[in-house]
């Protein structure tokens, strides 16, 4: 057992798990906002943003898709026009491309006319365009109607997140996966990793991501929810000249995946992805990789359960797209008819880190909650990257009111 003893000399002010961009966010606000605040980010991997931050298609979200109020609209309006800047402050590579989001089917022309409303309300200019106005964005697109929103760019958020670890001033300790933590309300926190190091810090803060409710447990709170894994899986557009910039489907609002996309990045090819399949472990990234405890885990959460219960038609396509590239690409094709299963070449997938309540409800919101000398960012999947500035203030704001009243 990790002990806190009296009269301990501190190591830090405020001890943050995790080096992916809302960790390392979270440090750079803390060192911004309160100077001389002694930060420590403890990341298990070997450099920062190694898994969801690293490993997602690139997108600057506008913001539209999330509804009005919400933390996601709230952060992902501000935090694009944040991260333009801070990329084009720091000379950091990126884009605003804008991109299309195009109804193929007349079912989905009332859901493409709620988005319209919905980037009215959450303050992001919309372009409604019919059928033959969809050429002058994307001429090898077909569809019924569509809607361009300009705000939506491109960047490197690997290298955002390399620039905010530098630029925040803390003390970054890769290889440092948290084994054990005791937490003491009257004293502080202490951490054991892996290495065997012991860290003392005042206040904790938990940003571990794909592994946030297992961190919460291990400092004593209940973060009344599981993450529960879903790798979305890639592929490259072997023609990247049929696509000019971002098209999105419409999405089904009954579940919080954008189904498949045509995303131009920043390195100029065009990643085509994701779809949303049960991961057999947290990093399961192939199916290739199963971890029985992490696996256990999952299914032991009676939430596990309900989402399949509930979403088993729409988990049975994912699935099939998974295992038949034929599959996944007659579901490009419904955007981009041009293209053929020669032209999917495979491509690193990534790793959803989705909270789930007891019940089955999948959290769409941020979520951020406290516990004694601890903050807990229990979910943050995307647009999380885009909105890591503003997420970052938040938790700052929160770790350093709990500094100040402990």
């Amino acid at each position: 057992m990790v002990q806190v003893s009296t009269g301990i000399a501190y190591d830090c002010d405020v001890l943050v798990v995790g080096g992916g961009i809302v960790g390392l966010s979270t440090a750079y606000a803390i060192t911004r906002s309160a100077p001389g605040t002694r930060v420590v980010v403890l990341e298990k991997e070997a450099g920062p943003a190694r898994h969801q931050t690293g490993r997602n298609s690139g997108v600057i979200h506008s913001g539209i898709y999330y509804r009005p109020g919400s933390l996601k609209a709230q952060y992902a309006a501000r935090g694009a026009a944040e991260m333009v800047k801070f990329c084009a402050e720091y000379g950091i590579a990126h884009a605003v491309t804008g991109k299309l989001i195009v109804a193929t089917e007349r079912s989905e022309l009332p859901r493409l006319h709620g988005l319209v409303q919905r980037g009215r309300e959450n303050g992001i200019p919309v372009r409604e365009l019919g059928a033959a106005q969809i050429a002058e964005y994307e001429p090898e697109v077909e569809g019924l109607a569509a809607i361009h929103v300009g705000t939506t760019g491109v960047c490197d958020f690997v290298g955002v997140a390399r620039q905010l670890a530098e630029a925040s001033g803390a003390e970054i300790r890769y290889g440092a996966e948290v084994r054990r933590i005791d937490r003491r309300p009257e004293l502080g926190v202490a951490v054991l990793t892996g290495a065997g190091d012991v860290v003392r810090a005042r206040v904790l803060v938990n940003c571990a991501g794909l592994h946030c409710d297992e961190v919460a447990r291990l400092t004593g709170d209940d973060p009344e929810m599981r993450i529960v894994p879903f790798r979305g899986e890639y592929y490259t557009l072997a023609r990247p000249e049929l696509v000019r910039g971002l098209v999105y489907p419409v999405p089904d609002p009954a579940f919080p995946f954008l189904g498949v996309h045509l995303t131009r990045g920043i390195d100029g090819g065009v990643h085509i992805g994701p779809n949303a399949v049960p991961a057999l472990a947290r990093e399961g990234y192939d199916w290739r990789t199963v971890r029985p405890r992490e696996l256990g885990a999952t299914l032991a959460w009676p939430g596990s359960w309900q989402i399949a219960r509930r979403h088993w038609r729409y988990g049975t396509g994912e699935l099939r797209r998974s295992v038949s590239r034929r599959a996944f690409t007659t579901a490009v094709r419904r955007l981009l008819p041009a293209v053929t299963a020669d032209d999917l070449v495979p491509s690193a997938a990534g790793v959803r880190a989705q909270a789930v309540l007891r019940d089955g409800t999948l959290v769409d919101d941020f979520l951020i909650r406290e516990g004694a000398r601890a903050v807990h960012v229990l979910n943050a999947p995307s647009p999380a990257a885009t909105a890591s500035l503003p997420i970052g203030r938040e938790v700052a704001r929160r770790a350093l009111e709990t500094l100040r009243t402990a």
